[in-house]
């Protein structure tokens, strides 16, 4: 893809290069990406659409480190992933990555609070610090020290999910990494959800995030479209300003229109 001049003055998060992603299936190759040259910039709330079988959430996971590609190159933050052991890059992910999914993934014989130290634990030297930085996080999100003893089935699923969110960002990421991360909930759960996500990442935190759901979309200030493996299109947006932005919301649905969403 190519940059723009704005572009050329941002820090790069991520690149690929030449990334290909393949499955076999009874002796048939599948070719979920496509030879994919990418650049991602620090601080964007990047979003990739795309019809189901698109190849968004493979892309995902190659970027995150979740999976490896089957060619290409990834860089992270300078650091090339793809000639990553599975043990470097699992510590790789551990300080640079967090995930938050559309299933929360929470262990339910622990309470909120010890879900969230479960990550902060596998970084963090100091354990009396990092119990008291989660509680503050907690705390700021609206669970307060009652619902952290909680159990995730005690609490509801957007609680769970900004639960979830605290514990991607325990770590200090560079990126947030969410796929569907609403696509479980209700709409009053979801706009939670999406607040937190935008609140983070207006902090400075960048986030790539994988949605069919055009107002969760809205939230992105990079949208890009996945098309059989291969990024069709994209669409830069200003930051996000709310609900009532009808301008943006026309932007999204015909540049989506365009490309035959």
């Amino acid at each position: 893809m190519i940059a723009s001049d704005k572009d050329a003055e941002r820090r790069v998060l991520l690149q690929t290069k030449k990334l290909v992603k393949t499955f076999s299936h009874g002796g048939t190759q599948q070719h979920v990406l496509k030879n994919l040259d990418l650049l991602l910039y620090e601080g964007d709330f990047t979003v990739i659409m795309g019809s189901s079988g698109s190849g968004k959430s493979t892309l995902l996971y190659a970027l995150s480190g979740m999976d490896k590609p089957t060619l290409g190159e990834i860089s992270f933050g300078g650091s090339e992933m793809t000639r990553m052991s599975n043990d470097q890059l699992a510590v790789f992910r551990r300080s640079h990555c967090g995930f938050v999914f559309q299933q929360i993934h929470m262990l339910d014989t622990m309470s909120v609070l010890d879900n969230v130290l479960t990550s902060a634990y596998l970084v963090q030297k100091n354990r009396a610090e990092a119990v008291r930085i989660a509680r503050e996080m907690l705390t700021r999100v609206g669970l307060d020290a009652n619902t952290q003893k909680r159990f995730p089935s005690q609490i509801s699923g957007g609680e769970a999910q900004r639960a979830a969110i605290i514990r991607a960002l325990i770590n200090s990421p560079k990126a947030i990494f969410a796929d569907e991360p609403t696509g479980a909930l209700n709409r009053a759960a979801s706009e939670s959800v999406l607040e937190l996500l935008t609140e983070v990442n207006e902090q400075g935190q960048s986030i790539v995030m994988v949605t069919h759901d055009v107002k969760t979309a809205l939230r992105g200030n990079r949208i890009l479209y996945l098309q059989d493996g291969i990024v069709m299109d994209e669409l830069r947006l200003p930051s996000y300003r709310g609900n009532s932005d009808s301008e943006r919301l026309a932007q999204l649905q015909d540049f989506l229109a365009k490309l035959g969403w």
